[in-house]
């Protein structure tokens, strides 16, 4: 069987720690808690679980503290946690059974990380796959009965374990306000976290968030090296932080780039909303219907779906179509019944 070393990074926890050690304290065999500088009693709390508790100066970087946690592990495997994470009696089972079980071939373990629309994430989608568990030191094989070579590519292992993600709050303020200030020191983010950044902004941002972000974006979207992906992104941000500051041409600038290639909903979501503010119901109501029945969302899910039908209802209530309202509130009744994806 293998061994786990449980490794934490975290900072002001006191409300949520225990209730994650709780339910996987048992299941490992070490318990590794870096902590960030916290001002409240997590340590003393994480105290009652482990005496491998270290202090890590905070640097604005996620992987350097997960880095130093992990230096700290000794145990064959790794399981990577947060303290808003919980595992369900019927999953402890499940990660018990993994543990006694797991092949020494497998070196990554992906476990489902569900609840994402519960609260305000970057996600667009409730349950996802995450590596959550990571073999400590990795094994080099040779493969092939000729032109043989080294074995790059992990074993990876998809889990049926799933754990239930349960924020106190949302993080994206937090996570803007990291994005802002590693770009506004010349940080240039790769395409994944270039797009998460644009997606938490279109989720989540608010009209300070976009006021800071606007001219990354605004450069993003004039980036050669960016391909067609980030940069409809970029301008779809760039679009909206234009609007939130009464900047038509910039705002006609960046929403023109993108329908030029291929609308989105959330670029028709952003001229619905000129349009409204505006007082031009009738072509706003235009466009919220490309919204969410002639385009499919880039960034966020919700542009499509809710935000293009409340729209919509809107617009109808004020144009005095009693009925077409009714209509798109029954359509948005249907919508918010559907299994979450």
């Amino acid at each position: 069987m293998i061994t786990i070393s449980l490794c934490m990074i975290v900072k002001n926890e006191e409300k949520i720690l225990a209730r994650c050690l709780d339910t996987v304290a048992d299941l490992v065999d070490e318990i590794v808690i870096v902590d960030t500088g916290s001002a409240d009693r997590t340590k003393e709390i994480a105290a009652g679980y482990t005496d491998r508790i270290f202090d890590f100066e905070w640097v604005d970087d996620f992987s350097a503290a997960r880095n130093f946690a992990f230096s700290k592990a000794s145990m064959d495997y790794i399981y990577s946690a947060d303290a808003d994470e919980v595992l369900s009696e019927e999953n402890r089972d499940r990660f018990r059974l993994l543990k006694e079980t797991l092949l020494p071939e497998i070196e990554i373990v992906q476990m489902k990380y569900s609840n994402q629309l519960q609260f305000q994430t970057v996600y667009n989608f409730d349950e996802e796959y995450r590596p959550k568990l990571f073999k400590r030191k990795r094994d080099f094989v040779w493969e092939e009965p000729i032109h043989e070579m080294v074995r790059l590519e992990p074993v990876v292992f998809d889990s049926d374990i799933v754990i239930t993600h349960l924020p106190e709050n949302s993080h994206a303020k937090r996570d803007l306000e990291t994005f802002y200030r590693h770009c506004a020191g010349g940080y240039r983010p790769p395409k994944r976290l270039h797009n998460m950044y644009a997606r938490e902004l279109m989720m989540a941002g608010d009209e300070e968030d976009f006021a800071r972000a606007a001219d990354f974006f605004r450069s993003s979207a004039a980036d050669p090296e960016r391909d067609g992906e980030e940069i409809a992104e970029a301008c779809c941000v760039a679009a909206r932080a234009a609007r939130l500051d009464k900047d038509v041409v910039g705002f006609f600038k960046y929403a023109s780039k993108v329908i030029a290639e291929e609308a989105c909903s959330e670029i028709c979501c952003e001229l619905a909303a000129f349009y409204e503010d505006a007082g031009d119901t009738e072509e706003a109501a235009v466009w919220y219907y490309n919204a969410v029945f002639e385009t499919s969302p880039i960034l966020d899910l919700q542009s499509g779906k809710n935000r293009g039908l409340e729209g919509l209802i809107r617009c109808y209530e004020r144009l005095g179509c009693r009925e077409q309202a009714d209509a798109y509130r029954a359509k948005l009744r249907e919508l918010q019944t559907e299994p979450k994806e």
